[in-house]
């Protein structure tokens, strides 16, 4: 591209958008990028404050932004994903599908540490749902080197950086314990406070069951369900050190393998997480499920809910964003809580 003067520039091609901004009207491209200079246009670009255009001349050896966007574009995009046109040399990345959204942080940075290029991201390890933002592309200059943009596909690799796991269908058992709900002393909160939480995810609740706190039948009944076929099983309370609080004990006679009991989590620090045969999760929910609008329970559920396995190093990580602010309003996923963990 060559810089000429805007009077001189009739005739000649456009070789990026210009951005008209009005204060509280308008703001967008009055001209776009191939738009052939008319002798009309002139007084319109020096209101922009444009004395001054870059004109395009061929030159084999660069890339205008455009097209360079798009080739980071191509180095982030994976399936569910959905990009726009580019405008202004930057194009935006959104969510096709709902489901578990994650990147690799390394090859991310390696790639924007290149220079003169950027991938903006949002924050890996949340659910997304369709239509949502993901990232954006764009490199700095308005032509950039071909050579440059090999090198960063290079250093991208062959796998998008990007990634979405899709949510899958689960049928989902409810364990409510408790000799206080049993007896019908006080009314269940907890079935339906978990019963809202799913209703966020396709699933299908496939029996409710209130026991007391005898251990035996926490067990036989967390066996019932995985013969039922349930996908998930949630055991709500008992979740202490009380003597009375049995859950985990059951939990564990059952024959389901415990990754962890206990989270650097709040709220939900007493959180317990198991898996039956199958990969079936059996998760011992802490009191707090029942009251607090986001608890441990919401950042392990995403998980599940895309089919991917938590271990016990994922959820020690968990303690680095672990802790929820509990703001007046709400704006969970789009927050700190839980960040650094997945």
């Amino acid at each position: 591209m060559k810089k000429i003067r805007t009077e001189d520039a009739v005739g000649h091609v456009l070789c990026h958008d210009m951005t008209r901004i009005i204060p509280g009207e308008f703001k967008g491209p009055a001209f776009r990028k191939g738009h052939i200079i008319r002798e009309e246009d002139i007084p319109v670009l020096l209101s922009m404050g444009k004395e001054h255009l870059y004109v395009w001349e061929n030159d084999e050896t660069m890339f205008h932004e455009d097209e360079a966007a798009e080739i980071l574009c191509r180095m982030c995009i994976g399936p569910h994903m959905t990009a726009s046109e580019p405008k202004e040399g930057k194009i935006e990345i959104r969510a096709d599908a709902d489901g578990l959204f994650t990147l690799d942080d390394e090859r991310l940075i390696r790639v924007n540490s290149l220079g003169e290029m950027m991938i903006a991201a949002r924050s890996g390890g949340v659910p997304v749902r369709r239509g949502d933002k993901l990232a954006g592309t764009r490199v700095i200059p308005l032509v950039i080197e071909k050579e440059k943009m090999k090198r960063a596909e290079e250093t991208a690799g062959g796998q998008p950086l990007l990634k979405i796991t899709p949510f899958t269908h689960k049928k989902v058992a409810l364990i409510v314990t408790g000799s206080e709900v049993y007896a019908g002393r006080i009314e269940d909160k907890f079935g339906p406070a978990i019963e809202r939480k799913m209703a966020d995810y396709d699933t299908e609740i496939i029996g409710k069951t209130i026991i007391g706190d005898d251990p035996e039948r926490i067990t036989a009944q967390i066996r019932a369900c995985l013969e039922q076929g349930a996908d998930m099983i949630c055991c709500t309370g008992g979740m202490s050190v009380d003597p009375d609080d049995t859950t985990p004990s059951a939990i564990r006679a059952s024959g389901a393998q415990i990754v962890t009991y206990g989270a650097p989590v709040l709220p939900g620090a007493m959180f317990l997480l198991a898996y039956a045969p199958g990969d079936i999760p059996v998760m011992g929910l802490p009191g707090c499920v029942m009251y607090s609008r986001r608890t441990i329970f919401d950042l392990v559920l995403q998980r599940l809910m895309a089919n991917v396995k938590v271990s016990a190093e994922d959820l020690a990580a968990l303690g680095n964003g672990g802790l929820c602010l509990d703001c007046e309003i709400c704006t969970y996923p789009n927050c700190g809580f839980g960040k650094r963990g997945f």
